[in-house]
């Protein structure tokens, strides 16, 4: 009945001191006459005469009246009904906000009760200005329902879900208090009510702890609406209540006590009148403040990236940590860290949550506030996507991140290995670094000996750790040594997932490695970060998180807002060319793996360095998957057995043999070697040609054989070498039958002169570089597993790892084919190693991966 009227009540002030609203309450003193006259009537029922209140020009339902308070410094009149009287009625006011709070002694199970809590949740809502109050319910007596219809709140972000259970109800409370201290030291202008709304008086402990709010004061921050407060019952205590106005609900009526500090009555009795209590606002004022704030708060909460970073760049110092700026909590700045507290981040949310953005906020944050020589960063992306792109060189554009060491882009899982292993030789250097300087922190070295932190990222960390083999278990091993030591040498871990759950490797493990990362980011869809009991990330929307401190514990939640860095590319990009442009001298652009991206011979350091001369020539075959992309090669010396095969059907096998023979002519003067090239398969007969073209461009003697012609050499070098001689021969399995054919007079096959040139042919400078196309074939031609160290040096593509296993004769060989990768194998120097073959232009995969 009194909604609509009252939807411009006058903005009345009740201040500290005992001030009345105007047509309010008596103050203490005031004789008995001028209090039934300010009441609106006679208290005996017909003397004296009515008087109207005050009243301010009406303005539309939902729309804060200008001049609007923000109920934090100062409480507001706030309307609760209107007092019955004989002579008519009047509107009652009581103060809530700026430290004011309201308890009903029946909770919201009497539609009066709910419906008067949805009416001041409104009208203090649109009291303040917008974004100035945060509504949070407890909702035990009906499950949330009381709620339900100030839903267009909760869609506009002002209302939060509400709590219906006792862990939610405890988190709820943990956060009020941890809002209370907050508020406690923030700027008054910025401070923003909480209001917290309970239908039903919440189990002993937790009533407690609602009962504390109401005595913090105005500097907490906090208003409490309170139904069911259980003082009602008989012999029943409960904690007292703090600058509360205490309403008592009977027949139709509530009887209004006395608001704390401008009492209606001199004995304590309250309003001498009954009051019938006002009902729900109608459902389109609701919608109509829902769609005023909303459209405020998208104002109020567009994020521009440029609120993460500093005034000034590089200007902080690592020596105790590092923080950075990451978002809002409500309208203050969020920062977190990477410190003793919280060395180690764990960020979790669903495909399309966010992990990317709020990594780029968070890297980007750091690396305006601290120079390289204060942070250095290790990027590793494992899913199919350019994440860390933007922080290397490409060619459109010469640019890179400072700060960034090794950046690995749709990483493989043993780049991720070796990118684990150099930060766990890293610590091992600065735990030696601590010792020889007699201290036990990295902030406690001298300041001539500064050694800048460490952030590793490693999104998608899951499928590293995927499977349980031998490669998963050592990464396992690595992240909890390098978590349990991290902190200590200034080594910090970032690791992102979209599910912490099923991950095989760390059945057992993982507490033991999670309990070190006390910092918790779950974006939506990411709540598997936080404990079992947080469901505090089961609602939020897409550029919103809850940062955890503590291990994920409920109550420990604060809820995030983050701009969107790929919203701001061209902010991004300037700041990564200011940053790049400010790098120190001499600074190296960070080694770089794209999984993607085949390696190039004509590309290579290690190829273009290559000159004649050199005692030792080597055969380039790749790039090892490592943390800086060494160059994969074999030594081509006088050791027995220093021959090449290539293994495997795949096509790239022809590539690599090319990539190995091009290395070796780049060594040796034109004349020095001769160069015997046989394309014995018509599929590398193109790429044969062009290896022969190219030898020959480089001046070498290149003599071209089919098979009959290889085995006449073989048969001629196995009997006298003649010097530096390379035999290249793309598919040496098509010569067996033309090898194994034995001479009508000596009764020696060529297979038997192979077998000789394999053993002996090194000491005198000659080399066989072949492509076999099954290990089978290479073991006939080799005469039996016993003689595999005749060709030491092993390049297997598609060949299966039990298969590879079993001809290098060891037992524990982790290796599945795929496509763009080799395993590079020398029995003499013990090497095994996943490689990127080389391959030529316009090299495509052969979709093995």
């Amino acid at each position: 009945m009194a909604w609509e009227a009252e939807r411009g009540q006058a903005r009345v002030g009740v201040r500290a001191g005992g001030d009345r609203p105007s047509g309010g309450p008596r103050t203490p003193g005031r004789r008995p006459g001028r209090a039934r006259r300010r009441a609106g009537t006679d208290a005996a029922g017909g003397r004296g005469r009515r008087r109207r209140p005050t009243r301010a020009p009406r303005r539309r339902a939902g729309h804060p009246t200008p001049g609007a308070t923000a109920l934090t410094d100062a409480p507001a009149a706030v309307r609760i009904g209107e007092a019955s009287t004989p002579d008519g009625g009047f509107p009652v006011l009581l103060p809530l906000g700026g430290g004011h709070h309201l308890a009903l002694d029946t909770d919201a199970r009497d539609g009066r009760v709910a419906a008067l809590l949805r009416a001041l949740v409104l009208r203090l809502v649109a009291t303040a200005p917008p974004g100035r109050v945060r509504v949070t319910g407890i909702d035990t007596a009906a499950l949330g329902a009381t709620f339900g219809p100030l839903r267009p709140l909760l869609d506009a972000g002002v209302l939060d879900p509400p709590a219906t259970g006792e862990a939610e109800v405890a988190a709820l409370l943990t956060a009020a208090e941890s809002h209370a201290r907050a508020a406690q030291h923030a700027d008054p202008a910025t401070r923003q009510l909480l209001l917290v709304v309970a239908t039903a008086a919440p189990p002993p402990r937790e009533l407690a702890r609602l009962a504390a709010l109401t005595h913090a004061g105005p500097a907490a921050a906090v208003c409490v609406l309170l139904a069911g407060h259980p003082s009602r019952l008989p012999g029943e205590t409960s904690p007292p209540l703090g600058s509360t106005t205490a309403l008592r609900l009977s027949e139709g009526y509530a009887h209004v006590g006395d608001p704390p500090g401008a009492p209606f009555s001199a004995d304590g009795s309250g309003l001498a009148a009954p009051v019938l209590l006002d009902g729900d606002p109608p459902p389109a004022s609701v919608r109509a403040l829902a769609e005023h704030l909303g459209a405020a708060a998208r104002r109020a909460d567009a994020l521009s990236f440029a609120e993460l970073l500093p005034e000034r760049r590089w200007a902080e110092s690592a020596a105790n940590g590092l923080r950075t700026v990451v978002g809002r909590t409500g309208p203050a700045p969020l920062t977190v860290a990477f410190d003793d507290v919280t060395p180690h981040w764990l960020v979790g949310g669903r495909t399309g949550a966010g992990k990317t953005v709020f990594l780029l906020d968070v890297l980007y944050g750091l690396a305006a506030r601290y120079s390289p020589a204060e942070l250095q960063l290790y990027l590793l992306d494992f899913k199919e996507g350019v994440s860390f792109t933007e922080f290397v060189p490409t060619g459109r554009d010469p640019s890179w991140l400072p700060h960034a060491r090794a950046v690995g882009i749709e990483s493989d899982r043993e780049y991720g290995l070796a990118v684990l292993r150099e930060l766990r030789r890293e610590a091992q250097r600065r735990a030696t670094a601590l010792k020889r300087h007699g201290v036990t922190k990295l902030a406690d070295l001298p300041r001539d000996s500064p050694l800048p932190r460490i952030v590793a990222v490693i999104d998608e960390f899951h499928v590293l750790l995927a499977g349980n083999d031998a490669l998963a278990r050592e990464s396992v091993d690595l992240l909890e040594e390098l978590a349990r030591k991290g902190r200590s040498y200034g080594i910090h871990l970032v690791l992102a997932s979209q599910s912490m759950t099923g991950i095989e490797a760390l059945y057992g493990r993982a507490e033991a490695i999670f309990g070190q990362f006390a910092l918790r980011v779950a974006l939506p869809g990411g709540g598997g970060v936080l404990d079992q009991l947080n469901d505090a990330a089961a609602a939020l929307p897409i550029g919103s998180a809850v940062v955890n401190t503590a291990a994920g514990a409920v109550g420990a939640d604060t809820v995030l807002r983050f701009p969107d860095a790929h919203a701001a590319a061209a902010d991004l990009a300037a700041l990564r060319h200011e940053l790049w442009q400010a790098r120190p001298p001499g600074s190296r652009a960070p080694a770089v793996f794209k999984g993607y991206e085949a390696a190039r011979v004509e590309d290579d350091p290690t190829f273009a360095g290559l000159r004649p001369g050199g005692r030792r020539p080597m055969a380039l075959v790749g790039r090892t998957v490592d943390v800086h992309g060494t160059t994969a090669l074999f030594l081509m010396d006088s050791t027995p057995g220093r021959h090449l095969a290539v293994v495997g059907t795949a096509p790239a096998g022809a590539d690599v043999l090319r990539a190995a023979a091009l290395s070796l002519a780049r060594q040796h003067t034109p004349g020095d070697a001769r160069f015997q090239v046989a394309s014995l398969v018509t599929a590398a007969d193109p790429i044969a040609a062009e290896t022969e073209a190219a030898l020959r461009a480089a001046g070498h003697p290149v003599h071209r054989l089919d098979a009959a012609g290889l085995r006449d050499r073989i048969v001629t070098l196995a009997a006298e070498p003649t010097g530096r001689e390379y035999l290249v021969v793309f598919g040496m399995d098509t010569a067996a039958p033309v090898l194994g054919a034995a001479d009508p007079v000596t009764f020696r096959s060529g297979l038997d002169d192979l077998r000789t040139l394999l053993r002996h042919g090194p000491a005198q400078g000659v080399h066989l570089l072949g492509w076999w196309r099954g290990l089978r074939r290479l073991s006939d031609d080799l005469g039996g597993t016993q003689n595999r160290d005749d060709v030491a040096c092993l390049v297997a593509l598609n060949v299966p790892g039990a298969e590879l296993a079993l001809h290098l004769g060891v037992h524990d060989l982790a290796y599945t084919p795929r496509g763009d990768r080799a395993l590079l194998v020398d029995r003499h120097d013990q090497r095994t190693r996943l490689i990127v073959p080389f391959a030529r232009d316009g090299h495509e995969s052969d979709g093995e991966r």
